[in-house]
């Protein structure tokens, strides 16, 4: 099976976390050619939550199935998807110490080093995001583009808005045991209600998701508490520093904040404002979906990332690439948890 052992790998001399020599990473690659694509998924998911993507941009199927896809000029599209510790067939630590996304940003950066790639396009998603966020901070000369799908600046911005949808949604998803309520609570996380309804065919999208989720759930198993809690720690500690938003915006590539703008989860309004400090390097692309727009939306997504490889490609300037003023300001701010302890402080 393809694993890399992230402890075989050099310490990198721009990152201060020591990697652990116990912790395997188990990764697939598709398609083939010279463009070389590392994604990096979210908190609780698998590298499979990049199929609409991984078949949109190689054409291949299954891994290690090498097709060279010529679509949008791209001369042959190699990606690299994994599970990130603490999920599907990578380790998964005991200690919430070693899970961050500085950690787990090492163990992308390892898995590069383990294929040879001196350089890649790095798209993320959520959790997945955020780590790609500290790769592109730690080794800017490795990254020819980031993509940040429904993604956030940690901490109390993961906090889902506080409305009644939300709360119950949050609650079930904690409290969710087997397969079938991890799958029921999941498609309420995932995607916008309007897509849930719609009718394929005789039967509602919904019901159909839920077949596919329990499958999906039941082969790979349910997260251990050890590496759901682990990420969820990663997720809340995250921080990109002004020193850090600073190294990419000055390392020469252009980045993509894809979004859906009825994302439960990771309220769009961060991402805005974290598109608004990469200035003027960052595109802000903002699609009806909710926070799995990749799926919900994936012709949508996958346009957007071929936009972004051969923008990188044709060296486009960033006046030419954004879509963003220089300075935009903020008519709103949603409420969030801290905002909520401070009302009822008030009263």
């Amino acid at each position: 099976m393809p694993f890399c052992n992230v402890g075989t790998q050099l310490p990198s001399p721009v990152a201060d976390v020591p990697l652990n020599n116990d912790i395997k990473i188990f990764y697939r690659t598709y398609g083939g050619g010279p463009t070389k694509v590392l994604l990096i998924i979210g908190l609780a998911a698998t590298h499979e939550a990049w199929g609409p993507q991984i078949k949109g941009l190689t054409g291949a199927t299954v891994p290690d199935d090498v097709v060279w896809s010529e679509e949008e000029g791209n001369g042959g599209i190699h990606v690299c998807a994994f599970d990130n510790r603490g999920v599907g067939r990578s380790s998964v630590p005991v200690e919430k110490s070693e899970f961050s996304t500085k950690i787990m940003a090492k163990d992308a950066i390892a898995l590069l080093d383990h294929l040879g790639w001196k350089k890649a396009h790095v798209f993320g998603h959520s959790m997945g995001a955020m780590i790609a966020c500290k790769v592109a901070a730690m080794v800017p000369d490795r990254v020819l583009s980031l993509a940040l799908l429904n993604v956030t600046g940690g901490g109390f911005q993961c906090f889902p808005k506080l409305d009644q949808q939300t709360i119950s949604v949050a609650y079930r998803f904690l409290k969710a045991k087997t397969p079938e309520q991890r799958a029921a609570v999941d498609l309420d996380t995932h995607y916008s209600q309007e897509y849930l309804e719609e009718y394929v065919g005789t039967d509602k999208r919904r019901a159909i998701l839920y077949q596919q989720y329990v499958k999906g759930i039941s082969t790979t198993g349910m997260q251990s508490n050890y590496g759901f809690d682990g990420q969820l720690n990663a997720c809340w500690a995250h921080k990109m520093t002004e020193t850090e938003i600073e190294v990419i915006k000055s390392a020469g590539f252009l980045v993509s904040v894809i979004h859906g703008r009825h994302d439960i989860i990771a309220q769009i309004y961060y991402a805005k404002r974290l598109a608004e400090k990469l200035h003027p390097v960052a595109r802000m692309v903002d699609l009806h979906g909710g926070h799995l727009v990749s799926h919900e939306r994936s012709e949508e997504v996958n346009q957007a990332l071929f936009d972004l490889i051969k923008a990188s490609k044709v060296n486009m300037s960033p006046h030419d690439w954004t879509n963003l003023p220089k300075k935009e300001s903020c008519k709103y701010s949603p409420l969030n948890v801290l905002d909520f302890l401070a009302l009822g402080n008030s009263a």
